[in-house]
């Protein structure tokens, strides 16, 4: 039998519990370790919160252990945890994911099968929609997962391998991008990644209104890829290329506007606003017209359609300049 380990970074969240609990019930060959990541950014966070979801993992509390990563994201949580570790490979979940009722043993046989150039077996991710209704534009987008390349939801790397590329970037501070950037960095060092056959699923965290609206962050994250990997990076990582040059000129659309109709050149200022009312209309439809179109949800996505385009422009713009000058990640995983 293979050896792993289980690597989870946690922020302390209510799923974690079902995360763990579902670990503890899973049929199989056992992880040699299981190092849970705490990576609250408060030095003074609460320990009591995980004591129970520690509890659910019976017999598999003896050989957990808890670590601090001090709020540096999820890359970093996870370079903790694989210092931490001793087995030839790492099984990282997220804290927000179920594994399945025979991951150990589905697992087990995906790392029995990798060949020797292969540096991780990804599971397969199921998202629950709800049947009764159309998906919201959250539900959907948390659905890509189930599409997505390389996720680290549930993703087992060899543990020499992920050292060898120097760890994960932790200049991703989020849980995005974090995961195609360290595939495309083993990819690029002859290493093979496949898709193996256990399954685990994601459901839909609750969301606030202005989820969509936060996400936007990302786009920062997307200009240090562009940096590290190429302006084909999106082609590479088999990653959908998103509206940010729509968004762009959708913004640039409204600036030109409000710039024209207060210096006095009001025909101008109106066909620049009907540019980006025609840019913004268009991106509230293709986010409404999918959903439930439920009152609350049509306004949401009306709100948000016309709050997202700057703030991803602006969040790409401060991506651009943090990262001008990014170089390969050389952190040495020791």
């Amino acid at each position: 039998m293979t050896a792993y380990a289980v690597v989870i970074p946690t922020l302390a969240r209510d799923t974690l519990a079902d995360c763990l609990a579902a670990l503890a019930a899973a049929t199989g060959p056992r992880p040699e370790e299981i190092v849970l990541v705490d990576d609250r950014p408060d030095p003074d966070a609460d320990p009591g919160q995980l004591d129970h979801p520690l509890s659910v993992l019976g017999d598999l509390r003896e050989s957990t252990l808890v670590l601090r990563s001090g709020g540096r994201g999820p890359a970093a949580a996870r370079n903790t945890g694989m210092r931490a570790v001793g087995s030839p490979w790492i099984a990282f979940l997220d804290d927000d994911v179920q594994v399945g009722p025979h991951w150990c043993d589905q697992l087990a046989q995906d790392l029995a099968e990798a060949a020797p150039d292969t540096a991780g077996v990804q599971g397969v991710i199921a998202v629950p929609l709800p049947g009764e209704r159309r998906p919201t534009d959250w539900e959907r987008g948390t659905a890509g997962l189930a599409k997505a390349r390389w996720i680290t939801a549930d993703m087992a790397y060899r543990t020499d391998a992920v050292k060898q590329v120097g760890g994960f970037d932790e200049r991703f501070k989020r849980a995005f991008r974090e995961d195609a950037d360290i595939a495309l960095r083993l990819l690029d060092a002859g290493w093979r990644i496949q898709r193996g056959r256990r399954t685990t699923r994601h459901p839909v965290r609750p969301a606030s209104r202005w989820v969509s609206l936060k996400q936007q962050r990302g786009n920062a994250d997307d200009a240090l890829m562009r940096r590290l990997h190429g302006p084909d990076w999106w082609h590479k990582a088999v990653a959908p290329r998103g509206r940010i040059r729509s968004h762009v000129a959708i913004t640039a659309a409204g600036a030109a506007a409000a710039t024209l109709a207060a210096t006095g050149h009001p025909r101008a200022a109106a066909a620049a606003g009907l540019g980006w009312a025609a840019g913004t209309g268009e991106f509230a439809w293709a986010r409404i017209a999918p959903g439930p179109r439920t009152r609350y949800e049509v306004t949401t996505m009306l709100v948000t359609s016309v709050l997202i385009p700057p703030a991803a422009t602006w969040h790409r713009l401060i991506g651009l300049w943090r990262h001008r000058g990014a170089g390969a990640w050389r952190e040495v995983a020791a």
